[in-house]
């Protein structure tokens, strides 16, 4: 397999002083090692970035539709390699790279390609003012400059694609920084962009070592950062963005919750919660951490789950087979390790898994805890693994409240199959997504937003409001011009005294006052030489 192992600026290959090496995390042998930029790199792709901006802001919606169906198209072409070399650099299983990276990649690859002239579009919109109404007025949708993208390891195709697309889908121009882990991905993207015909400039990808990203948070010209990572990150981010009143997107995971009601259909929301909690070994920012199952029903759905969990085949992502791979990396399943431990320690029981395996790779079995409580760490800060807590509640009102009660608050799903339950549900679970008997697959629908409340971040990506994160919502409002003044222009003499005394009770009263004031109104020489009365006839229904 070709791996692209330097940066891409202006659309050239770009060696650095620095090195990062990237490892398999089955085996835990070097795949590549990556030549890194240092500042003066970081610098350099943001000046590319900047000098591609006004050409390609000017570039029209229907070119920019051309060539994300061309980057469609390479990668449709190239699944099987690009999810190969997801499952040898991030060790998730080869298929469900194919699941949860290239579908939704391609997923919004084909919808803005499709679609992009409809959502940038001007909207008009008709003045509520009456004084107004002859405005051709509504809202423009124009890019902000350079963008900055920066992405985990745990989706290195199926996040940053999101991003990207949108980000040049509204004319923007990027720096794309990778997570290291799986920087080889990253930069296979940005090659990717470049063999579909984006200009010089557009897509820069540029393998950073961490101490140096921040040479990019700090640059003037970068318009908005977009930031996939951890909670301490992330208000670092925050932090170095807000210095220079710079605007931020922040997506920073979570501790799903997935409540269960006691008329779920067993068999689906035991293989949902078991795919929502394990699938990426567990490492999903929207994975299922806490589950909270009314009694009436939990005795047999623990059953259940811990036969289905027993039946995953844990192994080589490489084979066919395979439903869990190891975690990507060591520090993650150290991590994985410590909360697992220290629940156990603390009552917590395993029913399966719990135990750290020996030999090569970064493996973790998928592990079903009983009896935890709320003030665990394991059901209080991020697992990123592949770990289901579960917990067993007298009703409803106690699995809210126990679902809410986190400092996360990014996806939730309830399992039910009653509709005034699936409501209730979808209008109390405080999240940014809410699904109903599935978890975590709106990440796929290029239509849904997605982000969440308190820790879980700031803003939204995907969807209309994440396109709209991308742009500045710039409304316009355009008079003709064709007469000598508006009613509102100077001078304030007396009888701009008797026009603004009437205008109000007619605009806003009701009843006889405001017709009165309507015909005060109409005697003011302000009215007779300034109001479009044309326009006024043609909405005097607005008046009542």
């Amino acid at each position: 397999m070709r791996f692209q192992t330097r940066s891409i600026i202006a659309n050239e290959d770009v060696e650095g002083p620095r090195t990062i090496r990237t490892l398999n995390p089955a085996t835990e042998e070097v795949l590549a090692e990556v030549s890194a930029l240092d500042a003066e790199g970081a610098l350099r792709a943001v000046e590319a970035a900047k000098a591609a901006f006004p050409a390609w802001a000017a570039t029209p919606h229907e070119e920019r539709e051309r060539l994300l169906a061309s980057w469609l198209e390479i990668m449709v072409e190239e699944a099987d390699e690009l999810a190969r070399l997801v499952a040898m650099e991030g060790g998730k299983p080869v298929a469900e790279a194919r699941l949860v990276d290239l579908f939704p990649a391609c997923e919004v690859l084909s919808y803005y390609a499709r679609h992009l002239h409809e959502l940038l579009a001007f909207q008009p919109v008709t003045p509520n003012q009456l004084l107004f109404r002859h405005w051709k007025a509504g809202y423009r949708f124009d890019p902000l400059g350079v963008v900055a993208v920066i992405t985990p390891w745990n989706y290195p195709v199926g996040i940053p694609m999101a991003e990207l697309v949108q980000a040049v889908a509204a004319g923007n121009t990027v720096v794309f920084k990778p997570a290291s882990a799986t920087v080889l991905v990253g930069l296979a993207l940005g090659d990717m962009a470049r063999r579909a015909g984006f200009p010089p400039g557009v897509i820069n990808a540029v393998a950073l070592p961490g101490s140096v990203t921040d040479t990019v948070l700090d640059h003037p010209d970068v318009a908005k950062v977009l930031f996939t990572g951890s909670v301490d990150i992330g208000r670092h981010v925050a932090r170095r963005c807000a210095d220079r009143l710079a605007p931020c997107v922040l997506e920073l995971g979570g501790k799903d919750a997935a409540v269960v009601a006691a008329d779920a259909h067993l068999e689906r929301t035991a293989r949902g919660l078991v795919w929502g909690a394990f699938m990426n070994s567990g490492q999903t920012c929207a994975s299922i951490e806490r589950v909270y199952v009314e009694r009436p029903i939990a005795e047999a759905l623990i059953e259940r789950i811990v036969e289905l969990t027993e039946a995953l085949v844990v192994g080589d992502p490489m084979a066919e087979g395979t439903d869990m791979g190891p975690l990507t990396t060591a520090s993650q399943r150290d991590l994985v390790a410590h909360q697992v431990a220290a629940a156990m320690e603390a009552g917590a029981r395993p029913l399966t898994g719990g135990r750290l395996p020996e030999g090569p790779g970064y493996y973790y079995p998928p592990t079903v805890l009983v009896d935890v409580t709320d003030d665990m760490e394991i059901m209080r800060e991020e697992t990123f693994g592949p770990v289901m807590p579960i917990a067993v509640v007298e009703d409803l009102d106690e699995a809210i409240r126990r679902a809410n009660g986190s400092k996360f608050g990014l996806t939730a799903s309830g399992w039910t199959r009653s509709g005034e339950t699936a409501a209730r549900l979808a209008a109390e679970l405080e999240a940014g997504v809410v699904s109903i008997n599935d978890h975590a697959v709106p990440f796929a629908e290029p239509t849904g937003c997605w982000g969440g409340v308190r820790e879980s971040g700031l803003g939204r990506t995907h969807g209309r409001f994440g396109l709209y994160e991308l742009v500045n919502i710039k409304y316009v409002a355009h008079d003709a011009g064709d007469a000598k003044a508006s009613p509102w222009y100077y001078p304030y003499d007396a009888d701009f005294g008797n026009f603004m005394d009437a205008a109000l009770p007619a605009l806003y009263g009701s009843g006889s006052g405001k017709v009165r004031s309507l015909i005060r109104l109409s005697a003011t020489r302000r009215f007779i030489e300034r109001v479009r009365k044309g326009t006024l006839l043609r909405n005097i229904k607005a008046l009542w």
